[in-house]
């Protein structure tokens, strides 16, 4: 079998071993060697060794793992033994360290407690801050009067009758003569406003009350007073995805920056707003009845109009599929903003999801302006679920096998690559009789979970309400673990398969991809190399005893 991929029938892990041995020739013609310094002793420490006076024999390297991904399509994850063998002694200590807790308004205390401050207000110290430090205390500060201050500094509010409560911006108009807020330092407003020790009247005027950040048009809204639970659906017409999308705000009223904080009936709620327009759009497509406007779909009625778009499709011949014949969702938790102006994650840090639908084809064109003998054509719309369908049925076509079944089996099969028999060896996380939650065997984004349907059911409208359920509550459970054990930036993505025809190989899988601060990604990520120090089956374990300590009873799915 000549396909680059781990897994292999009939269903385990294949992975290659380096034991590097080299000899390397010395081109190097001049020494510079130097006293580096010394030591409270005296010994001296001097650079000799950075330069041998012959070729160098390296008998034993360390040793490298490199594991296929089971998609050809995302590259190689390379594990150092060196690095991955304290690990495995210590599946506890793959984790991230808290934040620091800074606030300089203590500082300012204890300055003038010292009397080298006497008479400074804290609104002073920062107006005379350069950008780069009021960025980088607007990221970490978690004092509250801190954040108030450099709000304050960045855009001008309008307060209630007391004077202390923001009720919304003050506006200028713009040179195209549209209103916008009065905002004099953008890239300080969004670090601000990210930060989830500001307090909530300070957000909800900055940017989380609808119209605050523009005028996308909320077209949908999932609400449930006794759980305090709100969330609304924006249209954000002129997007980077052609054709326009949707995202899934927490509302103004139910504030949530932390993943801790997501109930999961908040999770319900977005997962539903994705259901419910999926549904509706492709229903329209299919000329079926629409649900009355101005409200939301009930779980009964969303199963219905799933159940109808089913038949349609299944009545439909090729030639009349719906043109918008897959799903795109995804999730970017997190925000950063270094001082040096790099927004290293999402737009906005308040829980919010996005949703759209993809094409078949696109019309084509061609650099020399001339079009082919046949016409202008058409190109094939990129979906990313595509890569998994053109894999797997290369898969079915060399072995004759379903690629997920074996999947399966190889991770409930698994054996460490290390050969240690005192060490958990099990990939496999959480699961219920729909879903299950598992580490990859070749992680990229080093702490990468997976969610599978264990059945195959390649997209949402061949979900049914129980296998809809496993899957939000498998969501919520994957991104509280990683958040529980520091993530702080997690990208979520869902490869799904197209709606028509049927593909009984494709099964709906999600990929969970936290960034950590020391990988930034580089010139090895670009060429989708992935280096990890840690094996796979201990990072399992680490999610296993992070899941131990969660309380995953808030809110219903």
């Amino acid at each position: 079998m000549d396909l680059r991929t781990c897994v292999v029938p009939p269903g385990r892990f294949r992975y290659g071993i380096h034991r590097p041995r080299y000899r390397v020739h010395n081109l190097r013609e001049t020494d510079f060697t130097a006293v580096l310094g010394t030591d409270p002793q005296g010994k001296t420490y001097s650079n000799e060794a950075n330069f041998p006076a012959a070729a160098l024999e390296e008998a034993q390297a360390d040793i490298i793992y490199e594991i296929p991904n089971p998609f050809p399509f995302r590259g190689t994850t390379y594990i150092a033994k060196s690095w991955a063998d304290p690990r495995a002694d210590d599946p506890a200590s793959i984790r991230l360290p808290a934040a620091p807790a800074i606030s300089f308004d203590e500082i300012l205390k204890k300055w003038r407690l010292e009397g080298r401050a006497t008479g400074l207000e804290l609104e002073q110290v920062l107006a005379d801050l350069p950008e780069p430090l009021l960025l980088a205390l607007a990221v970490t500060s978690i004092e509250p009067h801190d954040l108030v201050c450099l709000a304050r500094l960045c855009c001008t509010f309008e307060f209630k009758k007391d004077g202390k409560t923001p009720q919304g911006l003050q506006y200028e108009i713009s040179a195209s003569g549209k209103p916008r807020p009065r905002i004099t330092n953008f890239p300080l407003f969004e670090a601000v406003a990210n930060n989830p020790h500001l307090p909530d009247e300070y957000k909800t005027a900055m940017v989380l009350f609808p119209g605050a950040q523009g005028g996308s048009e909320i077209m949908g809204q999932w609400r449930r007073p006794e759980n305090r639970s709100h969330i609304f659906e924006y249209l954000r017409r002129n997007s980077y995805i052609p054709w326009g999308h949707y995202a899934a705000n927490m509302a103004h009223d139910a504030v949530r920056y932390s993943i801790q904080d997501l109930t999961a009936t908040d999770m319900q709620g977005l997962r539903h707003l994705y259901y419910q327009r999926t549904y509706v759009r492709l229903a329209e497509q299919l000329g079926l009845t629409l649900p009355p406007e101005r409200r939301s779909l009930s779980e009964t009625e969303l199963e219905a109009l799933r159940l109808d778009i089913q038949a349609a499709l299944a009545a439909h011949p090729e030639s009349l599929r719906p043109t918008f014949d897959a799903t795109l969702w995804g999730w970017n938790f997190g925000f950063d903003f270094s001082p040096s102006h790099y927004r290293l994650h999402a737009s906005h840090q308040q829980i919010h999801q996005q949703f759209a639908l993809i094409p078949r084809t696109v019309p084509m064109e061609y650099s020399d302006g001339l079009r082919a003998k046949a016409g202008p054509g058409m190109l094939a719309a990129f979906a990313c679920g595509d890569l998994v369908h053109e894999f797997v049925r290369e898969y079915r076509r060399q072995t004759q096998r379903s690629f997920f079944s074996d999947y399966f089996q190889a991770l409930r099969t698994n054996r460490r690559m290390d050969g240690r028999t005192d060490c958990k060896g099990e990939l496999i996380i959480y699961e219920d009789e729909k879903v299950m939650l598992f580490v990859p065997k070749a992680q990229t984004s080093q702490w990468e979970l997976q969610l599978a349907c264990l059945t195959p059911v390649g997209n949402i409208v061949a979900a049914d309400p129980a296998l809809r359920r496993s899957l939000d509550h498998g969501i919520l459970t994957a991104v509280r673990i990683l958040s529980e054990m520091g993530a702080r930036m997690i990208t979520t993505i869902e490869y799904s398969s197209r709606f028509c025809p049927a593909n009984d190989d494709f099964h709906l899988l999600y990929a969970f991809l936290p960034k950590l601060p020391e990988s930034p990604g580089a010139f090895s990520e670009a060429q989708l190399r992935w280096i990890n120090g840690h094996y796979p089956e201990d990072f399992a374990e680490a999610c296993r005893r992070s899941l131990a300590r969660l309380d995953l009873t808030s809110g219903s799915i």
